[in-house]
């Protein structure tokens, strides 16, 4: 069985020391592609190093975390925009909005946030969206663009409604450990809207499943959410794998 993590930030210094064996591990697992978001100005190079030293299995995003929006912001996005004519990217990301840690630069994340939908939309990309504590928020900035664009609400953590909504908007859901945490909740929405809308991502190296919360993760981890979703829903890995990734290549094309 193949899989893709679609959301792993595997250019951090928490691998610095084992990074070739952590790919290694991933593709003895089945886990043949990475996809990398970038975060800030200071990330890009040892993305773009990864990415070069590994082009059959990492493969990068371009954009601004929202946590990384400050009073520079523009010209953060006027340089990342340049990278655009120099690289291959295939998607935007990682975007969107975070009201949990800074509510201050709300307004700024917001401008930056449609900034990088326009994007999207310019060079035919998804969006890689995180929307800690402002999902709604985000929905109402993409409903205009409804048609125009599509993408990963990453880490998907919420409501039967909500994901609903996003699915309704032409979206895609991203399910990574969380989803194995007793108390999260997200494998009873997953029963009710199937996994049709469901791509995989470890968010390496944050989120690691259980048995491994709180431990560094990795993108070998796939396969143990895979499995955790299979066994809960009564479905095979076959079919996690085989769903999972026709939405992979219908969101970012033959990587």
């Amino acid at each position: 069985m193949i899989y893709t993590d679609t959301h792993c930030h595997l250019y951090g210094d928490e691998f610095n020391e084992d990074i070739e064996s952590v790919i290694a591990d991933s593709v003895a697992d089945g886990v043949i592609k990475i996809l990398l978001p970038n975060i800030d100005l200071d990330s890009i190079g040892a993305m773009h190093i990864l990415s070069q030293k590994y082009p059959d299995n990492c493969f990068p995003m371009m954009g601004l975390h929202p946590c990384s929006v400050d009073k520079d912001y523009q010209q953060v996005l006027d340089k990342m925009y340049s990278y655009f004519s120099e690289n291959r990217y295939v998607g935007v990301g990682e975007v969107g909005l975070d009201l949990y840690w800074d509510k201050s630069t709300e307004n700024m994340q917001k401008d930056a946030l449609t900034q990088q939908v326009e994007w999207a939309i310019e060079f035919g990309l998804p969006l890689s969206l995180h929307t800690r504590n402002a999902t709604h928020k985000v929905l109402e900035i993409l409903k205009p663009y409804k048609g125009k664009i599509t993408g990963v609400f990453h880490c998907f953590s919420e409501s039967m409604e909500l994901a609903e909504e996003i699915i309704k908007l032409g979206f895609y859901l991203g399910i990574g450990g969380v989803v194995t945490f007793k108390k999260a909740g997200i494998i009873n929405v997953l029963e009710k809207i199937g996994i049709d809308r469901v791509v995989l991502e470890t968010d390496s190296p944050y989120l690691a499943p259980t048995p491994f919360r709180g431990k560094r993760n990795q993108p070998a981890y796939v396969k143990i959410i895979a499995e955790f979703i299979a066994d809960s829903l009564g479905i095979s890995t076959n079919d996690i794998s085989a769903s999972s990734q026709n939405n992979v290549n219908q969101l970012f094309g033959n990587l």
